[in-house]
């Protein structure tokens, strides 16, 4: 693998790469892991089960809700410091929900949970992205974006199997310790890489905004980021609703409903991994045309399991055709819009992460609203159109890199 040019040992780089994924799949962990539990979360605190949903749109809102100061300051100040800052505050704030009295103080932790994903995407991902040259850095995203599925692929069924012997709140205490597992390997593997490179000046908070400014001015950067915000929808909608819709709309248990989860997850795996094989030959623009087959073919077919009655074998199917596409194009979509724009990398990956899990978190609440969670029919009807609502900004973001190459 070829490195920038930061002079760090194979050794260090390996193991600074494992604790990045050992974050990152603790940040989904931290949700996956207790989805099957959570009906149990809002029995013992007395709420009702429509905190299910809420409490994962929470999390995600906490994902992107420091992102805009982080990222800067990332760059400001190195990516180390904030990114060892970051997996401290997520460890923590698993160890303490073992004593939440209330779901209010459960939805609470749950936001401060979710800022660990926020520091993941806004610190982690550019640091890789300076380190490794582009077919590298996308494969490297690729892969740890198989490990982070390894959460909703066996964190349901993980969880289910260890409720059998743990609590809830036993769950959350193994996260925390294991998050403090994750900083100890953070400290002793991360390299010191710092965005821009130049010296340190005092940090200017109008400044940054300007500079927030003119990238929410930059059209190619937003249409990019928008459409991966949308393209994740129907998965994000997926893991929110389904124990609605399979433990308590379809009766199954905890174990079934663990299961059911393996197609959906495992197909986006195996996008990921055709990611891999075509990336060495093929522009980042045509893999995501490439991609497009599987990822429309998914949700059409979705769409048209909803009009005419869905069962869960036929949802689950058309999830997984839809996932396959859906790994074969997040990666090579991301890389795009992080060099769309020349501006430092932690600020250009912060406001991605702000804008796509605002889409996801803000239109998963609206799903959820409009009662995707109701049956399979209307999960199946809802999640298909508003996936297939990323192919306008996408088309328009591809016309204009077509464009550009052609100049």
């Amino acid at each position: 693998m070829r490195t920038s040019s930061i002079n760090i040992r194979p050794f260090r780089l390996t193991g600074f790469c494992l604790a990045i994924a050992a974050f990152e799949l603790l940040t989904y962990m931290a949700s996956d892991l207790v989805m099957p539990a959570m009906l149990s979360v809002t029995e013992q605190l007395h709420a009702s089960p429509a905190h299910v949903p809420y409490a994962f749109t929470l999390y995600l809102i906490g994902g992107m809700l420091l992102q805009w100061l982080v990222g800067p300051l990332s760059d400001q100040y190195g990516r180390r410091p904030l990114l060892l800052i970051g997996s401290a505050l997520f460890a923590l704030a698993c160890l303490v929900t073992y004593w939440v009295p209330s779901i209010e103080a459960f939805n609470s932790l749950r936001l401060i949970q979710g800022m660990g994903l926020g520091f993941v995407i806004a610190v982690s991902y550019p640091a890789l992205q300076e380190l490794f040259c582009e077919a590298d850095a996308v494969r490297i995203m690729a892969w740890l974006g198989n490990i982070a599925l390894l959460s909703p692929l066996l964190g349901p069924l993980l969880g289910s199997l260890l409720l059998q012997w743990l609590s809830w709140r036993e769950l959350f205490l193994v996260l925390g310790i294991a998050g403090l597992a994750v900083w100890l390997g953070l400290y002793g593997f991360m390299p010191h890489t710092q965005g821009l490179r130049t010296p340190i000046k005092p940090f200017d908070l109008r400044a940054i905004l300007r500079r927030y400014g003119r990238l929410l001015r930059n059209r190619a950067f937003v249409l990019s980021s928008v459409a991966l915000g949308l393209m994740s929808l129907p998965l994000i909608a997926w893991i929110g609703l389904s124990p609605l819709l399979l433990i308590q709309g379809q009766g199954l248990s905890t174990l079934d409903y663990g299961f059911w989860q393996i197609p959906v997850f495992g197909a986006v795996i195996l996008g990921n991994l055709l990611l891999d094989r075509l990336i060495a030959g093929t522009a980042l623009t045509q893999l995501i045309r490439y991609a497009l087959w599987p990822f429309c073919g998914g949700l059409v077919a979705l769409l048209i399991v909803g009009i005419y009655g869905a069962s869960t074998g036929w949802l689950v199917g058309c999830l997984a055709l839809y996932g396959v596409g859906l790994g074969m194009s997040n990666a090579a979509l991301y890389r795009l819009a992080l060099f769309s724009s020349a501006d430092s990398k932690g600020l250009v990956s912060a406001m991605i992460g702000m804008i796509s899990i605002s889409i996801m978190g803000g239109l998963g609440s609206m799903i959820a609203a409009f009662g995707a969670g109701d049956s399979l029919d209307s999960f199946a009807l809802i999640a298909s159109v508003a996936g297939l609502a990323c192919l306008l900004p996408l088309q328009h973001f591809l016309h204009g890199c077509r464009n550009t190459a052609a100049v």
